[in-house]
Protein backbone atom coordinates (compact mmCIF):
# COMPACT_ATOMS: atom_id res chain seq x y z
CA UNK A 1 0.00 0.00 0.00
CA UNK A 2 1.42 3.35 -1.04
CA UNK A 3 1.62 6.10 1.58
CA UNK A 4 -0.23 9.28 0.74
CA UNK A 5 1.96 12.35 0.90
CA UNK A 6 0.87 15.88 1.57
CA UNK A 7 2.78 18.52 -0.40
CA UNK A 8 3.61 21.54 1.77
CA UNK A 9 4.34 25.13 0.84
CA UNK A 10 5.02 27.57 3.68
CA UNK A 11 5.41 31.32 3.12
CA UNK A 12 6.68 33.63 5.82
CA UNK A 13 6.54 37.40 5.96
CA UNK A 14 9.07 38.43 8.57
CA UNK A 15 10.73 41.52 10.03
CA UNK A 16 13.51 41.60 12.58
CA UNK A 17 15.02 38.14 12.05
CA UNK A 18 18.59 38.30 13.37
CA UNK A 19 20.06 35.15 11.84
CA UNK A 20 18.37 33.74 8.73
CA UNK A 21 21.04 31.03 8.38
CA UNK A 22 20.39 29.69 11.88
CA UNK A 23 16.62 29.92 11.31
CA UNK A 24 16.80 27.95 8.06
CA UNK A 25 19.23 25.41 9.53
CA UNK A 26 16.51 24.40 12.00
CA UNK A 27 13.90 24.19 9.23
CA UNK A 28 16.18 22.00 7.10
CA UNK A 29 16.82 19.72 10.10
CA UNK A 30 13.04 19.26 10.35
CA UNK A 31 12.71 18.37 6.66
CA UNK A 32 11.85 21.69 5.00
CA UNK A 33 13.51 22.72 1.76
CA UNK A 34 14.28 26.36 0.94
CA UNK A 35 12.62 27.49 -2.31
CA UNK A 36 15.45 28.85 -4.43
CA UNK A 37 15.08 32.48 -5.51
CA UNK A 38 12.34 33.18 -2.93
CA UNK A 39 12.67 34.88 0.43
CA UNK A 40 11.23 32.84 3.28
CA UNK A 41 9.46 30.21 1.18
CA UNK A 42 9.77 26.53 2.08
CA UNK A 43 8.48 23.24 0.76
CA UNK A 44 8.25 19.76 2.18
CA UNK A 45 6.26 16.56 2.31
CA UNK A 46 4.26 14.95 5.08
CA UNK A 47 2.75 11.49 5.49
CA UNK A 48 0.61 12.37 8.52
CA UNK A 49 -2.92 13.78 8.66
CA UNK A 50 -3.69 17.36 7.61
CA UNK A 51 -4.32 18.29 11.25
CA UNK A 52 -0.99 16.82 12.41
CA UNK A 53 0.84 18.43 9.51
CA UNK A 54 -0.61 21.86 10.37
CA UNK A 55 0.43 21.46 14.02
CA UNK A 56 3.91 20.33 12.94
CA UNK A 57 4.39 23.38 10.69
CA UNK A 58 3.36 25.80 13.44
CA UNK A 59 5.61 24.08 16.01
CA UNK A 60 8.70 23.91 13.77
CA UNK A 61 8.49 27.56 12.75
CA UNK A 62 7.81 28.64 16.34
CA UNK A 63 10.90 26.79 17.59
CA UNK A 64 13.01 28.23 14.74
CA UNK A 65 12.04 31.75 15.87
CA UNK A 66 12.54 30.99 19.56
CA UNK A 67 16.07 29.69 18.94
CA UNK A 68 17.14 33.30 18.45
CA UNK A 69 14.87 35.10 20.91
CA UNK A 70 12.88 36.63 18.05
CA UNK A 71 11.43 40.07 18.82
CA UNK A 72 10.19 41.14 15.39
CA UNK A 73 7.03 40.45 13.39
CA UNK A 74 6.19 37.26 11.56
CA UNK A 75 3.16 36.19 9.53
CA UNK A 76 2.82 32.68 8.19
CA UNK A 77 0.60 31.14 5.55
CA UNK A 78 0.76 27.66 4.14
CA UNK A 79 -0.76 25.40 1.54
CA UNK A 80 -1.29 21.69 2.02
CA UNK A 81 -1.79 19.91 -1.31
CA UNK A 82 -2.35 23.36 -2.87
CA UNK A 83 -5.22 24.09 -0.46
CA UNK A 84 -4.62 27.39 1.38
CA UNK A 85 -5.03 27.57 5.14
CA UNK A 86 -5.77 30.72 7.18
CA UNK A 87 -2.94 33.07 8.05
CA UNK A 88 -1.15 33.03 11.40
CA UNK A 89 0.91 35.68 13.17
CA UNK A 90 3.62 35.17 15.78
CA UNK A 91 2.46 36.60 19.11
CA UNK A 92 5.44 37.91 21.07
CA UNK A 93 3.48 37.68 24.34
CA UNK A 94 2.50 34.01 24.10
CA UNK A 95 5.46 33.05 21.87
CA UNK A 96 3.03 31.05 19.72
CA UNK A 97 1.57 31.36 16.25
CA UNK A 98 -2.01 32.61 16.58
CA UNK A 99 -4.74 32.47 13.96
CA UNK A 100 -5.36 35.85 12.30
CA UNK A 101 -8.96 36.80 13.05
CA UNK A 102 -10.73 38.17 10.01
CA UNK A 103 -12.50 41.46 10.52
CA UNK A 104 -16.28 41.35 10.17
Amino acid sequence: MEEKQIELLVLLEIEGLEDKTRFEKHLKKEGFIVVEGESFAYTGKSTTTLFSTKAFILEVFKVALQKQEFKGKANLIFLLNEMPYPAYYYDLTTKEFELVQEEK
